[in-house]
């Protein structure tokens, strides 16, 4: 696990200072400062709730943000059942937009590491660094299901 300075610049969370969560900001932060094109770095729960998030992404656009990468991996779930070998496994997913790229991957059980970036962005790179992040964090990057919620449903509540 990567160490952390003291005096490190302590990231935004909605958990309170000193805590684990803002360690994990800082690493959130420092993905993105070391990720060329990187804009916002946020962990999110398999059914879309932020866990933490870079400082520059406001609280109402994690959510957005976490809500939307939850969507999407749930759909590339379904999509992997159906047309990949049928366990359902899904590494990443990658969105192209007009200004910008979205990148996905699981991040430990029932959690998501989702990047934003600039259109012109090294996707390689990019999905790099985040695996890198993930293996470093995997067993910290992890989401129990809410209490009553079904694993095999989306955030909705619907089959993937």
């Amino acid at each position: 696990m990567t160490a952390l300075s003291p005096g490190a610049p302590q990231a935004r969370t909605d958990h309170g200072p000193g805590t684990a969560d803002d360690r994990l900001a800082w690493l959130l932060t420092g993905l993105v400062s070391r990720t060329p094109g990187a804009r916002h770095a946020l962990v999110l729960s398999r059914d879309g709730l932020k866990l933490s998030r870079t400082p520059e992404l406001s609280e109402d656009s994690a959510d957005q943000l976490a809500a939307i990468a939850a969507g999407m991996q749930s759909l590339a779930h379904g999509a992997s059942i159906e047309f990949g070998d049928g366990t359902g496994g899904v590494r990443q997913s990658m969105t192209e937009f007009y200004g910008g790229l979205l990148f996905i991957v699981e991040a430990g059980s029932g959690a998501h590491l989702a990047l934003v970036a600039d259109d012109d962005a090294d996707a390689g790179l990019i999905g790099h660094n985040m695996t890198e992040l993930v293996e470093q964090l995997g067993e910290y990057l992890s989401a129990a299901p809410r209490e009553g919620a079904d694993p095999a449903t989306g955030p909705g509540g619907d089959r993937a």
